[in-house]
């Protein structure tokens, strides 16, 4: 089902976008069981390069978030079913005179399905109010791998994040019990300072997780991209986090598609299969 809605005349109120998807197994393959889209926020076509795997292209065609703007997508992964969902290009927060721009993502795995949640980096400009929610809820047997990548200021440009505000939060949950709970909140210069207390003056900040994870997958991903300066990773209770904190957000996506393709065979019993999106 696709309906569109017009832009609010309302300036506050800007693009209201929303995307649900049901990802199912039926005879050894994952389809896309339901689907309910309005706004600016939709798929196209569904793609299967490796058999059962259902990898989507989530798209926004505006490109970008104005103050006001509302993105929410709604991703349930039923049982034995396994969805890749990425982006085919990054997500751009423009400044804003004080409407707050809103991304929420809210995803559910159930036992025996697959998550990947891939997508490229979003691009705060400098004056940006905005805020990103991701939640994920995971089934005693399911799996998840995902990443959010922030970029403050446009580096390439020597545009710098000096005001506005910008708040990001990460949730995983296991059958109810939380695994990560992160929060970033953001304003400009102040936070990005040279401090232990901020981002220290490097403008990409990202995480990327996966779960379940063990000491073998967290050494699959140390050795897979060696002595990289700029990232850490952790193992706590299942849950394998690696954080990027540097100056480029395509090296933190490049180094996350090592992690990806090294712990993927581990996590989601899948040899890496990248979307062939990657490669435009």
């Amino acid at each position: 089902m696709t309906a569109a809605l017009p832009r609010s005349a309302d300036p506050v109120r800007g693009w209201q976008g929303r995307i649900r998807l049901q990802f199912r197994e039926r005879d050894g393959r994952t389809i896309v069981a339901e689907r309910e889209q309005r706004g600016p926020l939709l798929i196209q076509r569904t793609f299967h390069p490796e058999g059962d795997p259902c990898h989507v292209y989530l798209l926004h065609p505006p490109g970008g978030m104005v103050g006001g703007d509302r993105l929410e997508a709604d991703l349930d992964v039923g049982e034995s079913a396994h969805a890749l969902v990425t982006t085919p290009g990054a997500t751009m927060f423009y400044r804003s005179l004080g409407p707050v721009s809103h991304q929420v993502q809210k995803f559910a795995v159930a036992d025996g399905g697959v998550l990947e949640w891939l997508p490229r980096e979003n691009i705060v400009f400098d004056g940006a109010e905005g805020t990103i929610t991701t939640r994920v809820d995971l089934d005693p047997d399911a799996a998840f791998i995902g990443w959010e990548t922030a970029c403050f200021g446009r580096p390439a440009s020597g545009e710098r994040f000096t005001r506005g505000t910008f708040r990001q939060e990460f949730q995983v949950c296991r059958d109810g019990r939380p695994l990560l709970l992160e929060k970033l909140a953001l304003r400009g210069d102040r936070d990005l300072a040279v401090s232990t207390c901020g981002l220290r003056g490097h403008p990409v900040n990202a995480t990327l997780v996966a779960t379940p994870a063990t000491r073998e997958t967290l050494e699959a991903a140390r050795d897979r991209i060696g002595d990289a300066a700029d990232i850490a990773m952790t193992l706590v209770d299942g849950l394998l986090v690696a954080r990027y904190l540097g100056p480029r957000s395509d090296i933190a996506q490049n180094l996350f598609r090592e992690i990806w393709a090294a712990v993927r065979p581990l996590v989601a019993g899948r040899a890496p299969c990248p979307p062939r999106i990657w490669k435009t």
